[in-house]
This record gives C-alpha cells, sequence and structure tokens, in this order.
C-alpha cells in the first residue's frame, strides 16, 4: 500500500499552454491586435510583413518606421487574447478548489513568463473578485444548510 504512494507521480506546475488549458496557436491575430501589443512593448512597427504562429510563440516579421525588415519571436502572453482566454478560465471555476488551483497555476506562470503589467494587474483583479464571489458563494450555502438542518 505504501509502496503505491511513493511511486505515484506528483502533480508538476507546468504553463498554460503546455497544460492544454489555453491553445493560442488557433487563434488568428488581427494585424490592429500585432501592431498594438508590439508597440506597448516599444517597438517601433508600420506594418506586418509576416506572421508564424507556433506552439508557444509567434514569430513576426514587419517593417519599422524607418523602413527596414525586423522579425522575432513574440509570446502570446503580450497579447490582450491571452488576459480574455485567462479570465475565461477563472470565470469557468466553479468551486473554491478549482480556483485554488488554477491560481497557483497563474503565479507559475507570472514567475516563469514576463508579463506585461497591465495584463498581469488585470488577471490578479479577476481571480481576487472571482475567489471573493466564491467565498460568498460557499459561506451562503454553508450557513443556509446549517439553518435547513
Amino acid at each position: 500500500m505504501t509502496s503505491k504512494l511513493f511511486n505515484q507521480k506528483r502533480y508538476k506546475l507546468q504553463s498554460l499552454i503546455s497544460l492544454g488549458k489555453i491553445n493560442p496557436r488557433v487563434w488568428r491575430l488581427s494585424e490592429e491586435q500585432i501592431l498594438q501589443a508590439l508597440r506597448a512593448k516599444g517597438y517601433d512597427v508600420q506594418k506586418i510583413k509576416k506572421m508564424k504562429y507556433l506552439q508557444h510563440q509567434v514569430c513576426i516579421s514587419y517593417w519599422d518606421t524607418k523602413g527596414g525588415v525586423c522579425s522575432g519571436f513574440f509570446s502570446y502572453r503580450i497579447f490582450e487574447r491571452w488576459q480574455s482566454a485567462v479570465e475565461k478560465l477563472v470565470y469557468a471555476c466553479n468551486s473554491l478548489y478549482e480556483m485554488h488551483s488554477l491560481s497557483k497555476l497563474i503565479e507559475y506562470e507570472f514567475t516563469h513568463y514576463p508579463y506585461p503589467g497591465e495584463i498581469q494587474a488585470a488577471i490578479s483583479e479577476t481571480i481576487e473578485a472571482c475567489t471573493c464571489q466564491l467565498t460568498e458563494l460557499a459561506t451562503y450555502k454553508r450557513n443556509s444548510n446549517l439553518i435547513a438542518s
């Protein structure tokens, strides 16, 4: 019996992409979304030349304001679409247990991957608000069960 406990794999934290929670490879970001995200990161982008969606990042070639062609690999985490996808996961949590598990994954994300400050703050606020709502709901259910019995 005890040997089974020691042989079980322990839960390992991974990124939201690796766990299959978010699949940005199927996204089709508009040129305006890409321009906005790259400009927010401080890049001098005039127009997008080419994009290639990879599993964990997107490769973007673009013309800068001086007319030169530049390219780079960019994390999906810089796009507002990522923020929406993470917030959708948060809203889908139906219990405090689910919220706690997702919060741990998102904490892992924040420590291991660069997030723009405003996106990180918005996700944190969403987690906090939903956790409060779930806590209130659990308290209400517990109190109504006590009254009924």
